[in-house]
């Protein structure tokens, strides 16, 4: 397929730039009215796509049956179309904060560092992109705190965006990690980053407004566990302590992959034929416990959920010749687009995504070219939110 089949107009006004929150009104000692704002990470809105019959469900449905026009669906509602020993395939991996702030040796230059990964334990050594990169070069220092403890010296360019870091921090590994998150901010996209209301000191940056702490909670699946991803599994931000718990009454289980989700979903296609594209490696890991849940649910018949693109990558990845998933530990730079027959999986949540997005491509490829877009063209025309933050899509049969 072509790369211009997934553009449309997405209205700036559609992407979410905060996590789905309703407001509460409050009276005050003084007898006034005050309001304040609750996340409510399960309240977003879902819409339904049956892949089989091409129908598309937006509204909650009266006693009768009937949608209720206005009505709309909720993240909650994902639960009425599972039932006992159907599994959901979540991603726990955790976000870390991987965006820093830092000033250049000599000219005190503020220079943005984004750590992607660590290339080295034991020299510290860090695989990061900067900004503006014109103005570091090998053999450059940067400084992250006030008191110049924490040092990085450039040591080699990669790309033209990214260097590699080797940071001057004479300590244990594990100290070093914890000071160095401690300096960091919550990888927020710049697409949200950039729409907030722009912050004094930072309109020539490259993003214009700093995370806050919220942000790092918010940007966070309940169930993150293992450390490695520098955005998040977004479709999972939507599950709820309340939901899991309510999934775990109906019978409903439960099998956690890890892929740590990169940047490169992000990224510009820059070629019209999607075949020529190439993604970025991620690293992943499939254990035996997640292997005897979910080939177990295959044997019985029951409903195999892809929780996002990340497990739908992770799972295509890991599933061998007879359709059954093996244990696995590496990388992957598996890329889904139409047409593409997944192996695993009978049902797939996803968000919405923006267009072009290699996100659009793989719930395309799972739901089919002229379904998804069909559901993309009501999100956009009954006000869905797009991106992290937005809305979601689930893909049943």
């Amino acid at each position: 397929m072509k790369l211009s089949q997934f553009n449309f107009n997405l209205p700036q006004d559609l992407v979410a730039l905060y996590p789905h929150s309703i407001e509460r009104e409050f009276v005050n000692d003084e007898g006034a009215k005050e309001s304040f704002r609750v996340f409510r990470r399960d309240e977003s809105r879902l819409m339904v796509l049956h892949r089989t019959t091409g129908e598309i469900e937006l509204f909650k449905k009266d006693t009768k049956g009937q949608p209720v026009e206005g009505d709309y669906l909720d993240f909650r509602n994902v639960l009425d179309y599972f039932g006992e020993d159907d599994t959901f395939v979540l991603n726990d991996t955790k976000v870390f904060p991987a965006r820093l702030y830092g000033t250049k040796e000599k000219t005190d230059a503020k220079i943005e560092v984004f750590i992607l990964r660590e290339l080295n334990e034991e020299t510290h050594l860090w695989d990061v992109l900067v900004e503006p990169a014109r103005k570091i070069r090998i053999g450059n220092k940067l400084f992250f705190d006030d008191a110049g403890v924490m040092v990085a010296e450039v040591y080699d360019n990669t790309t033209s965006r990214g260097r590699s870091l080797r940071f001057l921090y004479d300590c244990p590994h594990d100290q070093f990690v914890h000071d160095l998150y401690a300096l960091g901010e919550c990888p927020l996209p710049t697409y949200i980053l950039n729409n907030r209301p722009v912050e004094p000191g930072m309109e020539n940056m490259h993003v214009h407004s700093h995370a806050t702490k919220e942000d790092m909670e918010n940007f966070q699946t309940i169930y993150a566990r293992n450390v490695g991803a520098v955005t998040a599994p977004a479709t999972g931000l939507h599950f709820s302590r309340e939901l899991m718990k309510r999934m775990e009454i109906k019978g409903i289980n439960t099998a956690f992959i890890t892929l740590h989700c990169s940047l490169s979903n992000f990224s510009k296609i820059e070629v019209e034929d999607l075949s020529k594209h190439k993604m970025d490696s991620e690293a992943m890991i499939v254990n035996k416990e997640c292997c005897d849940i979910v080939n177990k649910t295959k044997d019985a018949g029951h409903h195999i959920c892809a929780v996002g693109c990340s497990v739908a990558k992770a799972t295509e990845t890991a599933t061998g010749t007879d359709g059954y998933l093996k244990e696995y530990d590496g990388w992957t730079s598996k890329f889904i687009f139409p047409p593409y027959d997944y192996q695993l999986a009978d049902t797939m949540i996803a968000n919405f995504y923006h267009p072009e997005s290699t996100l659009v491509m793989a719930t395309a490829a799972f739901g089919g070219y002229e379904n998804v877009m069909e559901c993309y063209r009501l999100a956009v025309k009954h006000g869905y939110k797009f991106g992290c933050f937005g809305d979601s899509l689930l893909i049943v049969d």
